[in-house]
């Protein structure tokens, strides 16, 4: 395993990581997500990524169950959530006060994950998206304090504009608070801009740090549907229509037949290649992987073996076949 600096913080964080959504308390057993846990952190993944939206908050109660059984020492893994959606147990129907970026919210549901979670701290709490109905001063304010409190470590963002982070900072600088250290946002080989273009000034201003998401696009880059739909997956979930719909739009299939023909010339899996094509991103500063089954997660973990093979002439064949890299500012 190889680790990294996570933005500008001192904080060492493995490339490779392992999160939850769509799969603990939902897709998989206990059983299931505490061999998936333990296969993660043998191989030298140190993040574990959770958040109080996933599985309603099961996910978290799922992880924190198999973090008691590990006991593992504390100061030898990163574990997060995530605040805005709120967490509704799967009942369904939430009140006001239960989501957002308010106060309120931001420090109840941190509490919440502790509890769920099992565990004294956070080590990364991200705003979980940007909350339009919340002052901006409001909510650094309140993830300031939770640092200060000790109950959480650092602090970031998750699918937030460049625009939208600038001014966490802005607000941090003007009253002397504690800003974002780190962003979660989708990449893959087929969602760029963000992490490519849009966020490229704030690595090399005030720093950022990345968790990204979903390196095999809710899995169409794994190429299992290149020859139709299977079942099983996690795209064939009720209630995700809307990923499914976005995802296996023609033009991307398109895409990913022509790379998985590259993969195959190289002699490497389509998985392994997109996972790789992500770590090669020096941007990124870790790759959230997921996984319902145990043998996934261990050949997805085989990803920095394939990375010496990327060289820049790949790296160039990639683009050509994707046909989308983004268009940078001239400056």
């Amino acid at each position: 395993m190889e680790y990294s600096r996570l933005g500008k913080s001192g904080l060492q964080i493995s490339r490779l990581s392992f999160g939850s959504w769509l799969t603990f308390g939902k897709q998989i057993g206990d059983t299931t997500a505490e061999d998936l846990m333990k296969i993660a952190y043998d191989g030298g993944i140190n993040f574990f990524d959770n958040a109080e939206a996933y599985a309603g908050g099961k996910s978290e109660e799922v992880m924190g169950e198999a973090l008691k059984k590990m006991e593992w020492r504390r100061d030898s893994y990163i574990v997060s959530s995530k605040v805005f959606f709120g967490a509704d147990g799967g009942k369904g129907g939430l009140m006001p006060t239960q989501k957002g970026l308010s106060r309120k919210h931001v420090v109840e549901a941190c509490h919440q994950a502790l509890k769920r979670l099992q565990v004294d701290y956070l080590d990364l709490y991200f705003c979980h998206r940007p909350d339009k109905q919340t002052p901006i001063e409001e909510t650094v304010w309140s993830m300031h304090n939770l640092i200060q409190q000790g109950l959480a470590l650092y602090w970031g963002t998750s699918e937030w504009s460049a625009q939208e982070i600038m001014e966490a900072h802005r607000v941090a600088d003007q009253y002397n608070l504690i800003g974002p250290t780190m962003e979660q946002p989708q990449y893959n080989m087929l969602v760029r801009d963000k992490v490519e273009v849009e966020y490229s000034q704030i690595y090399k201003t005030v720093g950022l740090g990345t968790t990204i998401w979903s390196p095999l696009a809710s899995g169409i880059l794994s190429g299992k549907y290149n020859d139709g739909f299977p079942e099983g997956t996690r795209l064939g979930i009720e209630g995700m229509e809307w990923l499914k719909d976005r995802t296996l739009a023609e033009e991307n299939l398109n895409r990913v037949k022509k790379v998985s023909e590259l993969a195959n010339e190289l002699g490497v899996s389509m998985p392994l290649l997109a996972i790789a094509w992500c770590l090669k991103n020096e941007d990124v500063s870790t790759v959230i992987l997921g996984a319902s089954k145990t043998g996934q997660l261990e050949e997805n973990l085989k990803a920095f073996d394939v990375l010496p093979q990327l060289t820049d002439e790949v790296m160039e064949k990639i683009d050509a076949l994707l046909e989308n890299r983004p268009e940078r500012p001239p400056f």
